[in-house]
């Protein structure tokens, strides 16, 4: 992590851990938002106004929190808008790498870019970052945050027929939202970085109530809210795409997979198959990813499975 601007000892992937060894995920550091005018948003400070080839997002295409803002950009049409640099997949001694030196600062690792926007920043580098080129400072780095952005902040840059986070579902949308994240999203986490056999249990019994109650929830109909896309789709589907590929065996997420949930198959292969969605969606990046972490996979060694229909086909 980064203690003053400075980079300091190896990348590890537990944070912190709670009483019972749980794992604990870091606070986002940068809140403010992009709003059409630049006045400020529900956080942070304003000042930063939309601008077509004003804005950059750096993402990981293993990382389903990044993944969230890419699917969002390619949803709302802000392709032309906003530009995007991936990093490597693997995780290095340094946290996330760039192959290349990056092509706005010039840095090798992630890090190097939070130290250039706070030289004083303590915590730990981590993408989405949504970064501004005119100010040369990050906006956000709350995959949350950047996706509400990239859904209403950039005005008419946009493609406004398209609202992820309709009015009349809002409370709806919340609530799920406020389900999904402990039990689901990170509750993967919490199983495959638990340092205690509570901590996994709980975590893992969290993931498969969470999926059978989606799984429950989908009988009838396409979306998981107001049968239409909203974001809370997307939260769901980043989560799910990686299951069988990723969480099911690294991080012994292995009571079911979404294989064995037809309608929550038909369902990620749903969202798969919107629009520009597929192009976000990289199985070798996430397998290389993940089983490049050497607390869990010392030996680095990545699995040729799973077939996955409709997604992943094992090459002979």
């Amino acid at each position: 992590m980064l203690v003053n601007g400075k980079w300091v000892a190896n990348w590890q992937p537990v944070q912190g851990t709670d009483e019972k060894g749980g794992f604990v995920r870091q606070t986002s550091s940068f809140r403010n938002w992009v709003t059409p005018d630049g006045s400020a948003g529900p956080t942070g400070e304003g000042g930063f106004k939309a601008e077509a080839g004003r804005y950059h997002l750096y993402v990981a295409l293993i990382c389903p929190w990044a993944s969230r803002t890419l699917i969002g950009r390619k949803l709302k049409g802000l392709d032309d808008v906003i530009s995007v640099s991936i990093v490597e997949p693997e995780l290095s001694e340094e946290g996330w790498r760039f192959a290349q030196p990056d092509a706005l600062t010039g840095a090798t690792y992630m890090h190097e870019i939070y130290a250039k926007a706070d030289p004083q920043i303590s915590g730990r580098a981590t993408v989405p970052v949504l970064w501004d080129k005119v100010k040369n400072t990050i906006v956000n780095n709350e995959s949350a945050d950047i996706l509400r952005m990239l859904n209403s902040g950039f005005g008419d840059l946009a493609r406004n027929a398209q609202d992820l986070y309709p009015e009349a579902l809002r409370a709806e949308i919340d609530a799920l939202n406020d389900y999904i994240y402990p039990k689901f999203n990170n509750g993967v986490y919490r199983a495959g970085f638990a340092t205690t056999q509570i901590a996994y249990d709980e975590a893992f019994a969290d993931v498969f109530e969470a999926l059978d109650k989606l799984d429950a929830r989908l009988e009838g109909q396409d979306f998981l809210v107001g049968n239409q896309l909203t974001e809370t789709d997307i939260r769901a589907f980043v989560t799910l795409v990686r299951l069988d590929a990723a969480y099911h065996g690294l991080f012994k997420t292995n009571l079911r997979r979404v294989a064995d949930y037809p309608r929550l198959q038909a369902y990620m292969l749903r969202v798969l198959n919107l629009p520009g969605v597929r192009e976000t969606v990289d199985i070798d990046h996430i397998k290389r990813g993940y089983y490049s972490v050497k607390a869990l996979n010392p030996n680095g060694i990545v699995p040729k499975g799973p077939h996955i229909p409709g997604l992943y086909e094992i090459a002979a």
